[in-house]
């Protein structure tokens, strides 16, 4: 199906409400694509931490992990959305994925032959993500060049719900499996992964974007002023953009300093933090499973987004304060579940309402401001476990969502305008005051 820059139907930006979207077409081998990649990541996301914990007793450099995998989103997010919306974005998406897999089979010998340090692990999350800068904004392009307008939030949904499937309960299981046969193990499997998932979206076949060529003399400094300009304008896509900056920014201190609750706060071993992740990974499936009834429920976008960040606010003060590692699961279950609905949201926000021709733009400009704050979490993080134990961070996370849901207020629908997202006839941003 063609790209279209036509309003949506209003009943899915209302309620979230929508037709599944078809699996032939091409949306079928993007989910599979992202399911197999994402199997990778968890792979790599499971023995990254282990390996970084035994290579330092460092709660900052270990966090620093985690800042380096986020950092180039400050200073490369707008780059490459200006990037996928000049070019091919179902060959950047393939091209990028060829080249985090031969990336990640020379990071795996050099686990296997014994040269793989603390500053070699901070280099592949800094490479890593400067390639997922342009990735994921051109997927978050191509996906509406595949499914129709009013399919997206149900799209989206299923396409993190898979992720999380391959995450959770095949990567998870197979992890401990794959780091017991050797270190390297896992980060081969990983690199293969990529390799498979760029054979996949290779073979979609996809028309052209229906935007207009760049004009003659254009310079790529105008398009990564405009797609933060276009962002800004909208005052829907601004409170959501600083909502889930601050929600990043404690969900960076979280993600650096994981490893350090499980084994020093909960004195859990490899087993506990598997029971936790494994956890979250359940309610992550549930959420990407009910996260279009959920906002139907609610009542709308604005009130979904302003429940999740109230509900995930609240479950880590929960997480932050127990000591046992079975209540520790349940409540990292629910704030996955949250977040997964949070998530679908923000993505089927940007989609709907961004013009086809600025859809990369606005996507990089959102990701770069929301994802940019990420790194400052992580050294929150770590500042905050090294100085008051390791608790501390997710609390300084459930005080940083309280915050992400308060930015969401000016974003509040006007009682006389149903449904809060609804676009112009034209498909343009509609540049509402707040």
């Amino acid at each position: 199906m063609t790209h279209t820059d036509k309003a949506p139907r209003t009943a899915d930006r209302a309620t979230g409400a929508a037709g599944p979207p078809a699996w032939r077409g091409g949306f079928g081998r993007l989910w599979t694509a992202a399911a197999v990649s994402r199997l990778g990541d968890a792979l790599r996301g499971t023995a990254l931490p282990l390996l970084a914990y035994s290579l330092t007793d460092s709660p900052l450099l270990i966090s620093l992990v985690t800042v380096c995998g986020f950092l180039p989103w400050l200073l490369f997010g707008l780059l490459g959305g200006a990037v996928a919306d000049r070019m091919d974005r179902r060959r950047a998406m393939w091209t990028v994925d060829m080249a985090r897999g031969l990336l990640m089979a020379g990071f795996a010998l050099a686990v296997a032959t014994g040269r793989a340090g603390i500053g070699l692990l901070l280099a592949l999350a800094f490479a890593l993500t400067t390639l997922q800068t342009l990735f994921d904004n051109a997927a978050t392009a191509l996906l509406p060049a595949l499914v129709p307008q009013e399919s997206l939030t149900t799209a989206n949904a299923r396409l993190l719900t898979g992720q999380e499937v391959a995450h959770r309960f095949l990567g998870g299981p197979l992890a401990p499996a794959l780091i017991a046969l050797g270190a390297a193990f896992p980060f081969l499997a990983d690199a293969l992964t990529y390799l498979l998932a760029a054979g996949l979206v290779a073979s979609l076949r996809t028309p052209p974007p229906a935007r207009p060529p760049a004009a003659a003399g254009r310079i790529l400094r105008r398009d990564l002023t405009e797609g933060v300009r276009e962002l800004w304008r909208d005052r829907v896509l601004r409170a959501f953009c600083l909502s889930v900056a601050l929600a990043n920014t404690g969900m960076g201190a979280l993600i650096a300093t994981l490893v350090m609750v499980v084994k020093d706060g909960l004195g859990a071993g490899n087993t506990g933090y598997a029971v936790l992740t494994t956890g979250y990974g359940i309610g992550t499936v549930l959420g990407g499973l009910c996260a279009a009834r959920v906002i139907a429920v609610a009542g709308g976008p604005f009130r979904a987004a302003l429940l999740t960040a109230v509900l995930q606010t609240l479950l880590l003060v929960g997480f932050g304060t127990v000591s046992a590692t079975g209540a520790a699961a349940v409540l990292l279950g629910l704030f996955g579940f949250a977040g997964t609905v949070a998530t679908v949201l923000e993505a089927t926000v940007v989609q709907q309402r961004a013009p086809a021709a600025l859809l990369g733009r606005i996507s990089g400009a959102f990701r770069t401001m929301s994802l940019g704050t990420a790194p400052l979490g992580g050294l929150l993080g770590g500042a905050a476990a090294t100085a008051y134990g390791p608790g501390s961070p997710a609390l300084l996370a459930a005080g940083l969502l309280g915050l992400a849901a308060l930015a969401l207020l000016p974003a509040r629908p006007p009682v006389r305008q149903m449904p809060d997202s609804a676009p112009t006839g034209s498909g343009q941003i509609p540049h509402t005051a707040p």
